[in-house]
């Protein structure tokens, strides 16, 4: 009998226990989830190939996600579009960014082009600043800019392509401070999708970033050739730091260059 009582104790420790253990899963499922929807992330330049990107990791990882640009809706036939609330807009007129903003948590700016020094400064710089503004003024929590890693003598090649760039990640990190990061790819590879045609510029780049990641990072220091080394790297990769980024408060901020892209986005 006393076999039999130790018996039907035990048992009922070992439901108890899991019972605690459902519970606890069920409460960590449900504060996720109530995380999950409190994030409402707005992606600029959402239906471009970076933003896109973006867009589709936001949406997997269960996130409200909203895009804005000068054109509007993603002109790409794919189920992701429907799910993202999509707004037309110019950051070069700031006031059609705020209904854009309204509720919104983090912002992703993938905004950014070439052309005449005058006109990178004003896409890569004055756009984003205005965006910087306008979200720090609405009380977004978290902003993230995709920048680019420097090229050293190639930046003065293209000097308002890299102006605009640096001018924004100032105001990121003035305005921004802790809540601000600022990622720094080099060249970004994937599938490039443009009209019906998909670009598959992994033939090149997979092949390189497995090469070069293997050199040690003081590589990209030496003169001349060093910036040439940056490893490549893959546009999901870009894509799932930049959504860490926006949604996780102890995600580190600043600048964060391409070695740490690839160690957060696998």
């Amino acid at each position: 009998m006393l076999r039999s009582l130790i018996r039907t104790r035990s048992s009922s420790s070992v439901v108890t226990m899991s019972s605690i253990t459902q519970r606890g899963n069920e409460r960590l499922l449900s504060d996720t989830a109530a995380s999950h929807s409190t994030n409402k992330i707005l992606v600029l330049g959402g239906n471009g190939y970076v933003g896109s990107h973006i867009c589709k990791e936001a949406l997997r990882q269960g996130f409200s996600v909203s895009s804005l640009s000068r054109s509007g809706r993603s002109s790409v036939h794919d189920t992701w579009v429907d799910d993202v609330t999509w707004h037309q807009g110019d950051l070069l007129s700031p006031d059609s960014l705020k209904p854009a903003l309204e509720g919104m948590t983090s912002v992703i700016s993938c905004v950014g082009g070439f052309g005449s020094n005058s006109h990178m400064v004003k896409i890569n710089g004055t756009a984003n600043i205005n965006a910087v503004k306008a979200a720090a003024e609405q009380g977004v929590k978290r902003f993230v800019y995709i920048s680019a890693a420097d090229f050293g003598v190639i930046n003065n090649l293209i000097r308002g392509y890299f102006e605009g760039k640096r001018a924004t990640e100032a105001e990121i990190l003035d305005k921004f401070g802790n809540r601000g990061t600022v990622l720094r790819p080099g060249f970004i590879h994937g599938t490039r999708q443009v009209g019906s045609i998909k670009l598959p510029l992994s033939l090149i780049g997979a092949p390189l970033e497995m090469v070069l990641k293997l050199f040690p990072k003081q590589v990209t220091k030496l003169p001349l050739i060093g910036p040439l080394l940056i490893p490549p790297v893959n546009v999901k990769s870009v894509a799932g730091t930049a959504v860490k980024a926006a949604v996780d408060p102890n995600f580190s901020s600043g600048v964060v260059d391409v070695y740490q892209i690839l160690q957060h986005g696998h």
